[in-house]
């Protein structure tokens, strides 16, 4: 009966998720700008309170790109256990620049109203220093986004020293928080240590990014 149930809910998480990079379009595995150990792209964005955000003017800070979609059951695992708002409150307490990022079109899944996104903030008690509204693709297209969660880490020389998956743990189950490597905390202790990152770049998991047709 377990296995029976276990397979039931992986058909339903693959009638709305992806895994990895699998079934993203085309148009959207354009070689983006974003490479590992090399500038990060800049960005001129608008939060969903109206903020402008320029990447160029936060030199000296740490900062992270995390892409979010509410309906997604892999983000769900990353909010509903408490993970995530506790590495942003630990990064944001530390003076790091913590970016939530939707990029799902208007009309697709993961797109919300800034109202239903700050409910959502508000009832996860979670803490990124902004969310990014992006329903045309244009930042996650040039970071080259490919699921819900992708985590970025931008060094404070604006250099990108971290790309992919958030841990190693590619399950949608909670159950799977504790033990799991958490690439993005690792990257953030070493190269605050002045150490290299020693896994620097993963693949990410997760649902695809439900970006614009174009």
């Amino acid at each position: 009966m377990r296995t029976s149930r276990r397979l039931f809910v992986g058909a339903m998480i693959a009638t709305v998720c992806t895994f990895g990079a699998r079934g993203v379009p085309a148009a959207d595995q354009a070689s983006p700008a974003a490479k590992v150990g090399a500038p990060a792209p800049d960005f001129d964005v608008t939060d969903m309170q109206g903020h402008e955000h320029k990447l160029s003017d936060l030199k000296g800070k740490y900062v992270v790109l995390e892409w979010h979609n509410q309906s997604c059951p892999y983000v769900g695992k990353h909010y509903k256990s408490g993970n995530m708002q506790r590495l942003q409150k630990e990064f944001t307490g530390q003076g790091v620049v913590w970016f939530t990022v939707i990029s799902s079109a208007p009309g697709k899944q993961g797109y919300v109203t800034p109202a239903e996104e700050a409910k959502y903030l508000q009832d996860e008690q979670a803490s990124p220093t902004a969310v990014i509204s992006d329903p045309d693709g244009k930042l996650g297209r040039l970071y080259g986004a490919k699921t819900t969660p992708h985590m970025f880490l931008i060094d404070e020389k604006g250099i990108l020293v971290y790309a992919g998956a958030i841990d190693d743990r590619p399950t949608s189950d909670l159950a799977d928080i504790d033990g799991a490597k958490n690439y993005v905390l690792a990257a953030f202790q070493e190269v605050k240590a002045g150490q290299p990152v020693s896994t620097a770049s993963t693949a990410p998991y997760g649902c695809s990014v439900k970006y614009k047709d174009f």
